[in-house]
């Protein structure tokens, strides 16, 4: 049996502070101001290799971002989880800030960040989900059921949705709330293809959606050198903005929203490059990652990465 654990909410202000403790902490705009509220859920790891190396049993779980953009009365959702549960009790929090939910934008088309879109959307009808072309068109062929019924369902059974959503593509790269811009950046191949990110100027915001990572082992299976370049030239473009808060697609719950994620991340990316360079094996890989990155979570990601770098060395 899969179990899953949710993180009810973890707000951050503006000014990047850190909620401490288990419970909730609404923090209201100042003025006509926007602020945001972070909600994350824990799952299993996708990885289900055998021969994954034992230990770090505790490392071995996934944390899920959803983040909340909100004014005076009306709000924006930026992705949402992978399971029904999670999905209800994001749904449910979400409700209890008593917002105008206007829009659900999501971030780009693997399944944990979009396959509980269509709760959200019963639960709030006025809402309208978008994503760019590029994530509009894949979401689409990720709902198929071969895709489904081979990958998603066995390894979450009984908790992936049975009615499934695709965001509407929408070819602006800005919208609004409250009169405040939500600006859309092209992020190219990050963790997969047509990634984006969100830039709210107005309080110095990313939603980076898996741009960037937070104590999380990130997700390399897809990726190549070239795509690993592509991706940190895209990191670089979001460090420019100088933002003041950067929230991650994949965070531990209790870490900030600190900026400097998107160094910590670029250099996990070239950490893995040059260890890819100077190890043979796939195990040899994995442990001197280990040795640079002990504490972070879901090392079952790392493994897989380390997996698909060797079978392309």
């Amino acid at each position: 049996m899969v179990l899953f654990t949710l993180i009810r909410v973890l707000p951050q202000s503006i000014d990047g502070d850190r909620f401490a403790g288990m419970k909730q902490q609404q923090q209201s705009p100042k003025g006509d101001a926007l602020a945001y509220q972070v909600f994350t859920s824990t799952r299993p790891g996708l990885n289900r290799d055998p021969n994954t190396p034992p230990g770090l049993d505790d490392l071995k779980w996934v944390p899920n971002s959803s983040t909340l953009v909100y004014g005076e009365k009306d709000a924006v959702l930026i992705d949402v989880f992978l399971a029904i549960e999670h999905t209800k009790a994001l749904a449910e929090s979400v409700a209890a800030t008593g917002k105008n939910l206007t829009y659900i934008y999501i971030t780009h088309p693997h399944g944990d960040h979009f396959y509980g879109l269509q709760i959200l959307l019963d639960r709030f009808p006025g809402a309208v989900a978008i994503a760019t072309p590029a994530v509009a068109k894949e979401c689409a062929e990720q709902v198929q059921p071969e895709i489904i019924n081979s990958f998603w369902a066995p390894r979450f059974p009984g908790q992936i949705p049975e009615k499934l959503a695709v965001p509407r593509a929408t070819d602006s790269d800005e919208f609004e709330l409250e009169g405040k811009k939500l600006k859309v950046l092209q992020t190219g191949f990050s963790d997969t293809h047509d990634s984006t990110s969100i830039y709210v100027p107005s309080i110095g915001l990313i939603v980076a959606g898996d741009v960037a990572y937070n104590g999380v082992h990130p997700y390399l299976a897809e990726t190549t050198r070239e795509t690993r370049k592509e991706w940190r030239k895209s990191l670089d473009k979001l460090a420019a903005l100088q933002p003041r808060s950067v929230v991650a697609g994949h965070k531990q719950p209790s870490l900030p929203d600190d900026p400097a994620i998107l160094a910590a991340t670029r250099k996990y990316l070239e950490d893995f490059d040059l260890l890819n360079d100077e190890t043979a094996t796939n195990l040899e890989l994995y442990n001197k990652m280990l040795s640079l990155y002990p504490d972070r979570v879901n090392p079952g990601s790392l493994w897989g990465a380390a997996l698909a770098a060797k079978k392309l060395s």
